[in-house]
């Protein structure tokens, strides 16, 4: 009896378990697996609305749901997106759902089996797509959210360029009249030297002092800052460090972070860093 009472105790458990370790799989599958990838795989389920279709694909790293501007695909079918940014806990109204993780892709990538919509989808902001997918998308998701906000972040603001977040050139923070010294230690190095040395870098933990010179809080559940240590070319873009963390440091404030550098990081929809470091630790 003891013991069939304990089968059915651990039983019990597993099942109400079960969904919360599938939630975290299905994550993790979208955060790491696909991080910066393309997509590839079969479709299981795919959905349209306000402008753009939602696609369950079955990958070779794991099933996952990926977002991209209005494309006719089918169950079935073989398809290659290209990388893009991923949300945790999505809520998208016109679907009355949350997805646990989401890619947001810019579109179908070369490789596919599909194509695009030839005529150009309308989004419901009423405009056609760019090339790229990505402005109208967001017009798409902001249409779509309304003015709530979804895993911390807007959708439309993370493939809108991310307000001040992204790696390209115009979101780059002018160069501060700011001197600090090198961090101390292991895996030290300037900003200047991350991006001198960002191929030989790449993967590998770092450790930068600089001066938080701007923040956007909770950005695809991240926050986003830069860092300039007064070191670096303007000219070149070298001089301003981008940092994803969960620490809010306050503006203007010195700190030093420690997390894991990567090379030529492409988030898809024209947002690419030549160098990021990524899941930092902010002192």
């Amino acid at each position: 009896m003891i013991r069939s009472r304990l089968i059915t105790c651990l039983v019990f458990a597993a099942l109400c378990t079960t969904p919360n370790l599938m939630t975290a799989q299905a994550t993790m599958a979208a955060e790491t697996q696909f991080d910066g990838k393309p997509i590839k795989g079969t479709v299981l389920e795919t959905m349209n609305t306000s402008g753009y279709t939602y696609m369950h694909v079955e990958a070779a790293e794991g099933a996952v749901w990926v977002a991209v501007p209005e494309t006719k695909v089918t169950k079935g079918q073989e398809v290659v997106a290209k990388p893009g940014m991923t949300m945790t806990n999505f809520e998208s109204k016109t679907l009355n759902r949350t997805f646990d993780a989401i890619i947001f892709s810019s579109g179908i990538g070369n490789g596919a089996k599909v194509d695009s919509n030839p005529h150009g989808s309308v989004t419901a902001m009423g405009k056609a797509p760019a090339k790229d997918g990505g402005s109208s998308f967001a017009e798409a998701m902001k249409a779509e959210q309304g003015s709530g906000m979804a895993g911390g972040a807007a959708a439309g603001a993370a493939m809108a360029g991310m307000e001040g977040a992204s790696g390209s050139s115009s979101n780059i923070v002018p160069s501060k009249d700011v001197t600090v010294e090198k961090a101390q230690g292991d895996n030290a190095f300037t900003v200047e030297e991350c991006f001198a040395k960002a191929k030989s870098l790449n993967t590998k933990k770092v450790k930068v002092q600089g001066k938080v010179v701007k923040v956007s809080k909770m950005i695809m559940g991240k926050n986003w800052i830069h860092i300039q240590d007064g070191t670096g070319n303007p000219l070149e873009n070298t001089h301003d460090l981008v940092v994803t963390t969960m620490a809010e440091p306050a503006m203007n404030s010195v700190v030093t972070v420690e997390g894991t550098l990567a090379a030529n990081k492409d988030f898809g929809a024209g947002y690419k860093y030549d160098v990021i470091i990524e899941g930092a630790e902010v002192k």
